[in-house]
């Protein structure tokens, strides 16, 4: 995932991942947890709810692809922010495997998967390694990824670092499974030897610990064959980025152990790449080894890149087989082994598609000859590219013809791979790694069903929740930030993002047409170039007049559809270190002379209580409401804090202080504080674990309902993280989602005004998933 700021910190989010990006995923700031024993069992139950993707296909950068050994179609996906996936052969399809406990929203961070390993003599056994930024955990499944149980790992992780595509780094004895390794970031190589319960620092290797995060110790290659047995496999290897071996004094960046990883040889690697990563490397069925060097590590690692066969202890002898200047190396993969082994060879950094371009090569001599097999070839859909970022290819190891890699955007494939011109089509159906950052639902009756503003991605109108968007104002690499459309002409539709091409500027574009055709604003306001982060957020009171508040900016109006803008009164905001701040507008949508403008505080560390102000002239000025100010409104970041409007009664506001719920019916003027949520606190050190009410949205009542909008709030109900649904406005709560269903954290939501009891919600690194 390319997208930057503060949101995929804190996308669900509570203090979880902000602590982990601090140092301490396990919430507790530089300390290790134990890692004794495995939690209790994290079980996938049946759901209380239905739940589906809503269809873009991809969108986020798949970081590693695993094939069981044996076993047929048995294939994981794992991402760099999203979790992980199993393919699903019967539906052809992706099914998405981190949902559940594990994964809620006090644990939005372990969704960053940085590594993924199977077990050959079992098949149901799954682990994978995530984390992002602070102590990991290692999750393992027996029943392929539907149930959990996790411990804590005594060294960090991060599945959204630099080098991310690398590995894998956990690896199991082939013979011995039960023991398994693992190459850290920042604390060299690690040993478990009861699967995965207790860890221990390979200290034959290293005892060195980096102060800061790393590339690290990148990969384990043992050299058998075999599967099952029991038997310690002896002779192995490790590679070592040039950033550890540096900081820790080795001579080497590769090294044998003979002894079962007792302890450890400096190898010589060629001189060519002598200071290079080893991104992927991969045994042959004849022991030989083909091993990946690059210059740099990625995602898209610059080259120069080589390829070199590596005899192993059959004399320890390199030979070159391939080497390249434009782009590098990223992933190999063989089949076979001996004068005819299929060699599949990644080319990363590459950009576009012309003759004489390098993406995919092949060889069906153990590297003596190549042929490109993708560049210039049939593919089914080339809009998203299928070049750049191409650092993992896969050998279906029971089709050497199907060849699957990564990219940027998701996964490739060609079944073809023989032909003379292979055909290529994406294959990531119902893999969703969008960062939706804000959404929006229009009144019954619209034609379209929702306004998706992604990380990335930019502004998309959904028409269709089972078909990718197409009404968008651009495809290029932007973030959209916010839309709103006209509540009484929802034709008209008002957006603000990012260019990210262009250091994150900021900028706004308008649709009269329900999103078929668009227009760049003809005029930015005061600020909205400079800051173009995710705070930044604009609504729409009438056709042509919209309010912006761009990010640590004066919001500024227009009545001209962004031909000129004007300032509003409200007071200037102090940014908070790199955090994003801005006033969080709303306009009421039975009077949209009444617009209302929340100021969250800033940071809760060192923010000041949050208010509320007031306009009653189309927001172009604004009166503080004092009401809001008697509340005591809790200061937090922006990217944790809500407010919504009910459409069918004037002056009828929900607000989530990230803390609980409030409730204005007399336009903002006075406030009732909802004593059912509450963030949790366990740390000591006074960020909340999770926040007990982050995102509030309203959407069509039930039938016979006593007030007139289903409110939800994503929040702490008696210590209960989830989506909690109020129809009775908000006497009673009833927890929405379950626990099969929390996808890493909810930071974005939206309810459905045609049907009761559907809404959008965004999963952490999931793209935008609705309730059926």
């Amino acid at each position: 995932m390319r997208i930057l700021g503060n949101r995929i910190a804190l996308l669900a989010v509570g203090a979880a991942a902000f602590m982990a990006a601090c140092g301490g995923s396990d919430g507790k700031s530089g300390m290790a947890a134990p890692a004794a024993a495995y939690h209790a069992s994290l079980s996938l139950g049946g759901p209380a709810t239905s739940w589906t993707s809503v269809k873009w296909g991809g969108g986020g950068y798949v970081n590693g692809l695993v094939y069981h050994p044996t076993t047929p179609n048995l294939l994981y996906a794992r991402t760099d922010v999203g979790g992980a996936y199993r393919w699903n052969q019967a539906a052809s399809r992706w099914d998405p495997i981190t949902d559940g406990l594990g994964f809620s929203g006090a644990e939005s961070g372990f969704h960053y998967t940085e590594s993924l390993a199977l077990d050959p003599t079992n098949d149901q056994l799954v682990y994978l390694v995530a984390g992002n930024g602070g102590k990991g955990r290692l999750y393992a499944s027996s029943d392929r990824g539907n149930n959990w149980t996790w411990v804590a790992l005594p060294f960090m992780v991060n599945g959204n670092a630099e080098g991310r595509a690398i590995g894998e780094r956990l690896r199991l004895d082939p013979t011995n499974p039960s023991t398994m390794f693992y190459g850290s970031r920042n604390a060299g190589l690690w040993k478990s030897s009861d699967s995965g319960h207790s860890w221990a620092q390979v200290t034959g290797l290293s005892s060195y610990t980096m102060g800061s995060s790393a590339v690290g110790v990148e990969q384990i290659i043992f050299d058998n064959a075999n599967v099952g047995g029991g038997q310690t496999t002896w002779n192995m290897w490790v590679a070592i980025a040039p950033d550890y071996a540096t900081a820790a004094g080795l001579t080497s960046t590769f090294y044998r152990s003979s002894n079962g990883g007792f302890s450890w040889t400096p190898v010589a690697v060629p001189a060519a790449v002598a200071g290079y990563h080893i991104p992927h490397y991969a045994r042959a069925a004849d022991g030989m080894y083909y091993v990946v060097f690059n210059k740099n590590a990625g995602p898209g690692g610059e080259g120069p890149g080589y390829l070199y066969k590596y005899s192993g202890i059959n004399g320890g002898v390199w030979t070159l087989l391939s080497s390249t200047t434009n782009g590098g190396y990223g992933g190999v993969s063989v089949h076979g082994g001996g004068p005819t082994t299929r060699i599949a060879l990644a080319v990363t950094n590459t950009w576009g598609d012309f003759v004489g371009q390098k993406i995919t090569q092949l060889s069906d001599d153990a590297g003596a000859t190549w042929r490109e097999i993708e560049s210039q070839m049939p593919h089914t859909q080339t809009a998203a590219g299928y070049w750049g970022w191409n650092d993992d290819i896969e050998i279906d190891p029971n089709n050497r013809d199907h060849i699957l890699h990564v990219d940027g955007p998701g996964i490739w494939e060609t079944t073809s791979a023989s032909s003379a011109t292979p055909n290529w089509s994406v294959k990531v159906d119902n893999i969703e790694e969008t960062a939706t950052l804000a959404v929006i639902t229009p009144p019954a009756g619209a034609t379209y069903k929702l306004i998706n503003s992604g990380g990335d991605i930019g502004t998309w109108v959904q028409t269709d929740l089972a078909t990718m968007p197409t009404k968008g104002p651009t495809t290029d690499w932007v973030n959209g930030n916010s839309a709103d459309m006209s509540w009484s002409d929802p034709q008209y539709i008002a957006a603000v993002g990012a260019r990210n091409g262009a250091g994150g500027a900021g900028y706004g574009y308008w649709s009269g047409d329900g999103g078929a055709t668009w227009a760049n604003f003809a005029s930015l306001p005061a600020g909205a170039a400079a800051d173009g982060r995710e705070a930044s957020n604009i609504v729409v009171t009438a056709r042509n007049k919209a309010i912006w508040a761009p990010s640590n900016a004066v919001p500024s109006y227009t009545t001209d559809n962004g031909a000129s803008w004007t300032a509003t009164n409200l007071p200037a905001l102090t940014a908070f270190g790199g955090w994003s701040r801005a006033y969080r507008l709303a306009a009421d949508r039975k009077n949209p002379n009444k617009v209302y403008a929340y100021d969250s505080g800033g940071v809760w560390w060192s923010g000041t209580p949050g208010k509320v102000y007031v306009s009653t002239d189309g927001g172009h000025t604004f009166t503080l409401s004092q009401g809001s100010v008697s509340a005591g409104l809790r200061a937090n970041p922006w990217s944790v804090t809500s407010m919504a409007v009910n459409p069918n009664v004037e002056g009828d506001v929900w607000l989530a202080d990230g803390d609980t719920v409030y409730h204005s019916v007399d336009s903002g003027a006075t406030w009732t504080k909802l004593n059912n949520f509450a963030s949790i606190f366990s740390n000591g050190n006074g960020w909340p674990d999770v926040q007990g009410a982050s995102v509030v949205a309203l959407g069509k009542a039930a039938a016979g309902a006593p007030y007139s909008a289903a409110i939800y709030v994503v929040g702490v109900i008696n210590g209960q993280w989830g989506v909690w649904l109020s129809d009775d406005a908000g006497s009673t709560w009833t927890r929405f989602n379950d626990d099969a269903h929390q996808f890493g954290g909810i930071g974005a939501m939206a309810a459905d005004w045609n049907t009761y009891g559907r809404i959008y919600v965004n999963g952490t690194g999931r793209g935008l998933i609705y309730s059926n």
